[in-house]
This record gives structure tokens, C-alpha cells and sequence, in this order.
């Protein structure tokens, strides 16, 4: 039996994408992002983002299916973002793909975005071996996962409390001055810092905070560290070194975010593990996790940075792997879900 070919709509943020996927492997993967857009606001507006997303699905399609060299008629199915996400660019996304389906007769694969991040991987370093763990970092997740099947075996272990690593970047980038988004200028500038300059704080790793909170992340207490620093830095009349605030404060995010990791794979006995979401392209953390995961004994799977931030490649290989393990397609009439849990991968 050939492999499912499969055709994924992504539309939960800023980035339109189209990716089409044969098994494990990568045909076409178009993405149009309205990032510049969202820069003199400071980050994502929703309506701007759901405008673009309807100027920018047509091109996007038609570019995949020319890239990839098929004929939609030959697709068995088409998966698309169902959530989490902006509600009205999820809509979007969604309206796109029933369209496509009902034109072509083919069936129709509401998948969660989060789980689209776990199985992009498989496109670059093939079938993944369960179980395994998972840490999903982005603007709007951070999450560590047990997962014994992509299609429907992912459990939560831990997440976070407030916000999420990709927001407190932004939001630190912003105290600093620095542009928006703020994960790339805050790791370009902690290229040039020294990381251990400020000693600022993990979340959740006291003693007290690990006995409920062992798996959980939190970067609101240190969004607010970096930001009293600098502002008793500023109030002394002192120029505030932003290359060693911007490295120190990514120390301590990588460092909490792989400690726990790590010992999320001692506690399950994990032997593989695997990064994903849009900070997962941070230099430092990439770095850090895997020096930890080896000395470990774990083996680390870290999709390239650009199958790291949203696109459609990886809903398509989603969509495979929930073609392939038998589950029943979606119904013509799903809505989107803005807040679906990681653990519903299909709905």
C-alpha cells in the first residue's frame, strides 16, 4: 500500500502555510507570513492577521501544488489546523480546507496545531521511536509531553503557569528597546553578551514550587526580574548592557527549560526525546539541550529551524500519521477550537 499523500492547511497565527506530504516525505512546504505587518504594533493583531490569511491562501495553495508537482485530485485527504490558535485565523484556515474537500471529495482532518509541531519531525529524521518526550516552546506554548503515538497517545506532563518562553521573549525584547519579535533579536544579542553577567531566576525550581510544579514552567517572575534590573540600572543614570541582560536572560530560560526536560526522561525513562515550536530554532537552547540530553543518554531529534515555526508541512505530516493509524476523518461540520488541549489530536 503507498503512502498517504496528504495536503496541510496551517492558519493559527501569522503565517499562512500550505505543505503537502507524501509518508515522511517533504513535497512542497509554501508559507507567506504578515509578521511585517504586526511590527509597528508589537506583536499579532487578529484581524490584521485573519485579512492577510484570506489575501495569501490562494497563492500559497497554488505555489505548493505547483512546487510539489501533484494534482490536487490525487491528495487522499486534507488536514488543516482546527486549533489551538487566533479564533478568526483559525476560521480562515479551516473554511479553506472544507472547501477543498468538498470541491475534490476527499475527506477532511481537523488536527491540533501542538501535535503538528511533534510530527514535522518525522519529515526530516523519519519514524519517531515511542515513547518519547517532548518540549514545545513557542509564543504561545510551552509544554514538556509524553507522547506513545503521534496520532493518539500524547499526555501533558507539564506546561506553563503564565506566560509562555516565545512571550517572555517578546516582552523582554521591549524593556530592552529591541524590535519586535523578539526571539531572533534577543539571541542575536546574546551572541554577544556574557550569560552569566546577571544571575536572574528559574521559575519553579525551588524546592517548595518542585513538589506541585516539578514539569511546569513560569517566566512571569523573570519578565519582571529583567525588568527591575533595568530599572535600577536606569534610575542610577547607568547605560544598561543589553547584549549581557539579553544573554543572562536567555541562559536562565534555556536552563530551566532543559533541566526539566531532562528530568522528565529520567522520571519516564525516555530514551528519546524531541524540540518543537518556534523557539526551538534558539540557538542556545538547541546548544543546551542537547549537551543535557547526551550526558543524559538521550537521544534528541531537533527538526531543522525552519520546520521549527508554523507552517503547513507540518499539519500535512500529522495528517499522515492519523490516516495511517485507521482514525475516522472529521466531520464537514467541526468548528475551530481557540484553546483545543494538546492531548485531542484530532477532532
Amino acid at each position: 500500500m503507498s503512502e498517504p499523500l496528504i495536503l496541510g492547511i496551517e492558519s493559527s497565527c501569522d503565517e499562512t502555510g500550505v505543505g503537502i506530504v507524501r509518508g515522511n516525505e517533504l513535497l512542497a512546504n509554501e508559507v507567506a507570513s504578515s509578521m511585517e505587518q504586526h511590527i509597528r504594533f508589537g506583536g499579532v493583531v487578529p484581524e490584521v492577521a485573519s485579512r492577510a490569511h484570506l489575501e495569501a491562501m490562494v497563492p500559497v495553495l497554488e505555489a505548493a501544488t505547483t512546487k510539489a508537482g501533484i494534482d490536487l485530485s490525487e491528495l487522499d485527504g486534507i488536514a488543516v489546523t482546527a486549533g489551538p490558535g487566533l479564533m478568526g485565523a483559525l476560521v480562515v484556515g479551516l473554511s479553506a480546507a472544507k472547501a477543498l474537500a468538498s470541491w475534490l471529495g476527499k475527506p477532511l482532518y481537523g488536527v491540533n496545531h501542538l501535535a503538528g509541531h511533534v510530527a514535522v519531525d518525522l519529515l526530516e529524521h523519519g519514524d519517531l521511536p515511542m515513547p518519547c518526550g517532548a518540549l514545545l516552546v513557542s509564543g504561545g506554548h510551552t509544554s514538556l509531553l509524553k507522547v506513545t503515538s503521534i496520532a493518539d497517545g500524547i499526555t501533558e506532563v507539564g506546561s506553563t503557569i503564565d506566560d509562555a518562553a516565545g512571550e517572555a521573549y517578546d516582552k523582554v525584547a521591549r524593556l530592552l528597546g529591541l524590535p519586535y519579535p523578539g526571539g531572533p533579536v534577543i539571541d542575536k544579542a546574546a551572541a554577544r553578551g556574557n550569560p552569566a553577567a546577571i544571575r536572574f531566576p528559574r521559575g519553579l525550581t525551588a524546592r517548595h514550587d518542585m513538589a506541585k510544579h516539578r514539569f511546569d514552567y513560569s517566566f512571569s517572575g523573570l519578565k519582571t526580574a529583567v525588568s527591575r534590573w533595568v530599572e535600577t540600572e536606569q534610575q542610577a543614570g547607568r547605560e544598561v548592557p543589553v547584549d549581557d541582560v539579553a544573554a543572562s536572560f536567555q541562559e536562565a530560560v534555556a536552563d530551566v527549560l532543559t533541566a526539566k526536560a531532562v528530568d522528565l526522561c529520567r522520571e519516564y525513562g525516555l530514551e528519546h526525546f524531541l524540540i518543537g515550536g518556534g523557539v526551538a530554532a534558539n540557538s542556545r537552547l538547541r546548544t543546551l539541550l542537547a549537551e543535557r540530553m547526551e550526558a543524559a543518554g538521550v537521544e534528541l531529534r531537533r527538526p531543522r529551524p525552519g520546520l521549527c515555526t508554523d507552517n503547513g508541512a507540518m499539519i500535512a505530516a500529522l495528517g499522515v500519521q492519523v490516516v495511517k493509524a485507521g482514525l475516522r476523518p472529521s466531520s464537514m461540520d467541526i468548528g475551530a477550537d481557540s484553546g483545543l488541549p494538546v492531548t485531542t489530536v484530532l477532532v
